[in-house]
């Protein structure tokens, strides 16, 4: 039986950050199915019987080539919504991406998308505009806009404006032209074609020069199709996200050529046939080739690299494992900032240099934003990550950080300008995002709009920062607060990325770093865990953060004294990393027996078992490589059936409880951090490390200590990080008592060979 599939992904406006649990409904021909997205905003795929492809590649088939159904979705303090008519074709995924909006019960209504059937209207495009009447103005340079004004209905017509990101645009009216199915030239050509009529309006000012208050129009008498709110195809995504940066030249003129269109069956022009491009491309004409045939051989295609919005243009190849460089340290610095409303997607060190942990933090994105997950930064993530930046920054944001284009350097410096009420500006930005920020995590900070104008509202944050700090309270940014305010700022950041014990329990009292660490996780869990409670991240353990330890402790079953000692410190770091990597649903505790599971299964629990088998993969060189997908596949069912052979179980693929519970049990007692990376190997140092050692050597060492307890019970676990702890020396002790070596807790040379020697034997023992 044909199908094809509809994947749904709930979101704040702009896909600014991830909305998750929301209630969703899709219903279609002799089906109806309901479930809830989980904490990043997805859900598993939904396959749909449709038509066979064959229907949508031929121009004189009676048969509608695609199956339909609809789509609800809801959730609390949200206005609901409803898409109607989605498209589901043969072999193809349809895009569900749910843009929420506030909202409260008073004001229930739910906004629609209209029907979008394809080839709606008169088919293709509005006829090439005349010069008669008012002349249209001419920008000066080819700009592709971040955003695009769509009139919905001709011109003179009373319909709403619609303001939306210009690459969503063009996915949109591609996916409402043209049928997903066709080969990729033809989808190519059309899409080119498509993105050089909505330039050729806003180049020559088209509308607006004529009074107009938007660029362009959804009529087809006019303009071209699209459909506000309407579904995607991911083949227009991905293509659109190659090319959106592109327009149709003809001969010597400066402006994007106005490309008429039709669809050719019901519809001619003298244009482009829609229809024509099928069989040109079936044929092996180019996309180049299929608009020369059209529109004649002076035809060129044109890319720009003035995109607004965009900090930094496409370097002009793939960027990979391996590269290094300013292009790799800015792609760094925007999946940290996005990370930062995609925790899942993890951070990375702005080092600028490629490896093996911002693969996979590029794979999450991909997979996230519906490209193909290669870990490949090529010319349609560059600029979906450069979108997805913008949009969870805002513009105001772009600047407030200090992130000039290029460098990818912020240093915070002071300009020499004293700010106050009144001021305005780049500087006022800056200062009321460090503001807002530490308002997120400090109570005693109210949050202020990012605005660049400093009012009554700025003036009472900056107050309350100069109190909280020691500072004189007078409301004014002079070179010490200007400097107080980014230094606690980026204490904030690095302080939320530090997951190492901090070698002493945190207890009523305690102050500082850790205890803000501890804050945040408590935190994190509680808004995933009813029963628990959040807590203000102010660094001090008081009876509120005391409390809400109390409550995770007894939750976890460990021993509830209120104390953050190392058992205590590393499962709120496990819940944490659970939860922040989509692996729990609400009040799951992590390795709790979801049921069985086998190849098939879907969802939250499947998504648990593949990471812990990812964990155990770094250890274990015969378990096959996992994606942590949430599908149980065939690469599943072969890392399941790795692991009953090293564990003397039965080997049939199925996870069981028995099979569950060994996974689990050896999963947890490997502390590693969010991306964890393979052992690899180290020289001797050259001295002996022990107390007050630190540095790379410091946490290799360590990592073959927390090794040699996973398979020595009498071992203690060394922890991670760089700093040679007590927990590091009392390992080393008790390893050193293992291997009949002198019980000094230091790791000398004889201590950090025998150590590798047996991590080595024990891997190699699988």
């Amino acid at each position: 039986m044909s199908s094809g599939i509809l994947r749904v992904q709930s979101f704040t406006s702009r896909l600014a950050a991830p909305l998750g649990f929301v209630d969703v409904t899709v219903s279609g021909q002799n089906f109806s199915t309901t479930f809830q997205t989980d904490a990043q905003g997805n859900a598993p795929d939904i396959r749909v019987e449709a038509p066979d492809r064959s229907y949508s590649l031929n121009q004189h088939s009676a048969v509608r080539p695609y199956a339909l159904c609809r789509l609800q979705a809801s959730k609390p303090g949200w206005l609901g919504l409803e898409l109607n008519d989605i498209q589901i074709f043969d072999g193809q995924t349809t895009l569900a991406q749910l843009e929420m909006l506030p909202g409260s019960s008073e004001n229930p209504q739910v906004p629609t998308a209209p029907r979008a059937p394809l080839f709606e209207g008169s088919g293709g495009s509005g006829p090439a505009p005349e010069s008669a009447g008012t002349p249209s103005k001419i920008l000066r340079q080819v700009v592709i806009p971040e955003t695009i004004t769509v009139h919905l209905g001709r011109p003179a017509a009373s319909a709403r404006n619609v303001t939306v990101s210009f690459r969503h645009y063009i996915a949109n009216v591609a996916s409402s032209e043209v049928y997903p199915t066709w080969p990729e030239n033809a989808l190519r050509a059309n899409i080119h074609a498509q993105i050089s009529l909505a330039l050729n309006r806003i180049y020559t000012e088209w509308y607006r020069s004529r009074g107009y208050d938007f660029d362009i129009t959804n009529s087809t008498s006019y303009d071209q199709y699209f459909v506000y709110k309407r579904t995607i195809f991911e083949v227009m995504e991905r293509l659109t996200g190659e090319i959106f940066n592109t327009y149709v030249q003809k001969g010597g003129s400066a402006e994007p050529y106005y490309t008429e269109y039709c669809d050719g069956k019901s519809v001619s022009c003298p244009g482009m046939k829609q229809w024509g491009t099928v069989a040109l491309a079936n044929s092996g004409y180019s996309p180049l080739q299929i608009l020369r045939y059209y529109y004649g051989s002076d035809i060129a295609i044109r890319r720009t690299q003035n995109i607004a919005a965009v900090q930094q243009s496409y370097p002009g190849s793939s960027l990979r494992v391996g590269d290094s460089g300013t292009n790799v340290a800015i792609l760094q610095r925007q999946l940290n900032r996005i990370a930062k409303d995609y925790p899942s997607f993890g951070t990375l060190a702005v080092d600028g240099v490629f490896g093996a942990a911002m693969q996979q933090t590029v794979k999450r994105f991909q997979r996230q934003f519906g490209l193909t997950a290669d870990g490949v930064v090529g010319r349609a993530t560059w600029y979906k990550i450069s979108l997805i930046y913008a949009s969870v920054k805002k513009l105001a944001e772009l600047t407030s950080e200090g992130e000039p284009s290029g460098s990818g350097v912020s240093s915070g410096s002071w300009g020499g300008a004293v700010l106050r009420e009144g001021s305005t500006g780049v500087p006022v930005e800056q200062v009321q995002f460090w503001l807002n920020v530490l308002a997120q995590f400090d109570a005693r900070i109210p949050a202020v709009t990012v605005d660049g104008v400093f009012g009554a509202a700025t003036t009472r944050a900056v107050k309350a920062f100069q109190s909280a700090y020691g500072l004189v309270s007078d409301g004014v940014v002079g070179k010490a607060t200007w400097q107080a305010i980014y230094a606690a700022y980026q204490n904030m950041e690095s302080d939320l990325n530090n997951n190492s014990y901090p070698g002493t329990p945190l207890r009523l009292g305690s102050e500082g770093v850790a205890v803000r660490q501890v804050q945040f996780w408590l935190r994190v869990a509680a808004d995933n865990y009813i029963a628990l409670e959040g807590v203000s991240v102010d660094g001090a353990f008081g009876s509120a953060t005391r409390q809400a330890v109390l409550s995770f402790q007894d939750y976890f079953s460990l021993t509830a004294d209120g104390v953050v000692g190392l058992q205590t410190w590393n499962k709120l770091y496990t819940v944490f990393l659970a939860v922040a990597n989509n692996l729990l649903g609400p009040n799951e505790k992590p390795g709790d027996f979801p049921g069985t599971l086998r190849e098939g299964s879907t969802g939250t629990a499947v998504r648990e078992l593949q990471y812990y088998l990812y964990l155990l993969g770094t250890y274990y060189s015969g378990l096959s490589p996992v994606a942590v997908d949430g599908i149980f596949g065939s690469r599943t069912t072969a890392a399941v059936k790795a692991w009953q052979r090293i564990n003397d179980l039965t080997v049939d693929g199925v996870v069981g409880r028995t099979t569950w519970n060994s996974i689990w049990q050896q999963a947890r007692r490997l502390r590693v951090p969010a991306e964890p990376r393979l052992l690899g190997s180290a020289a001797w140092p050259g001295k002996t490390l022990g107390p007050g050692a630190s540095g790379p050597a410091v946490r290799y060492l360590r990592r073959l200590l927390d090794i040699a307890a996973f398979w020595i019970a009498s071992i203690p676990e060394a922890g991670a990080g760089e700093e040679y702890t007590p927990e590091t020396e009392k390992s080393m002790a008790a390893f050193q008592q293992f291997a009949a070596l002198p019980e000094t807790g230091a790791a000398d040379r004889a201590s950090w060979e025998t150590l590798e020697q047996s991590v080595s034997l024990w891997l190699n023992e699988k």
